[in-house]
């Protein structure tokens, strides 16, 4: 694996474990020479993570749209910022430059995006692996609805089970690093 997708949100959210978490991962990302590909701001959890790349010596890539440079909201430190025109077009490009996807916490926009990878990988536009990295349960009330999903009939199992959740960062990168070049892209419902 040498290019991760970070999902998060672009406000801090009300725990600072959270701004901890996007700086350990970027940091271990850096450690470990896997570049970051995110959604280009420099604001909330996307600057931590981001500046926590580059600050340990990592490349950061960002992919944003116009609309949102022009709120000033675009990081200009990063190795690379791509400018699109949609956020369709953002979540496409995002998802060419990566290798594996992850969400750390993050609002509506954290939760589309990844969504929207594993939507594409059951449609088999991609076979690339993605999880959730869930340090301090942010994450147990989605993982219990899926797991709802599942129950009712919704969600196969074996689709369910693609969804990795990783305790720490290096956990997170090992698992998806496992995983890059083994899934499937295979409609699985």
């Amino acid at each position: 694996m040498k290019r991760l997708a970070v999902y998060c949100g672009a406000s801090m959210g009300s725990d600072p474990g959270h701004a901890d978490l996007a700086r350990r991962l970027g940091t271990r990302m850096a450690e470990r020479g896997i570049a970051l590909v995110y959604g280009g701001g420099h604001r909330g959890l996307m600057g931590v993570v981001a500046d926590s790349v580059l600050a340990a010596g990592g490349e950061a890539y960002g992919v944003i749209p116009k609309a949102l440079v022009d709120l000033e909201v675009a990081h200009r430190g990063l190795t690379e910022l791509h400018i699109v025109t949609s956020m369709h077009e953002r979540k496409a490009m995002m998802t060419e430059l990566t290798d594996a996807f992850v969400a750390i916490p993050g609002g509506i926009g954290t939760l589309d995006e990844l969504f929207e990878a594993w939507s594409w990988n059951a449609l088999g536009y991609h076979a690339k692996p993605f999880a959730v990295l869930d340090e301090d349960g942010f994450w147990n009330e989605m993982l219990a609805f899926l797991d709802t999903a599942v129950r009712s009939g919704f969600v196969s199992p074996a689709r369910r089970s693609q969804l990795l959740v990783a305790h720490s960062p290096d956990e997170a990168i090992d698992l998806l690093a496992a995983g890059c070049g083994r899934s499937e892209a295979k409609m699985v419902w």
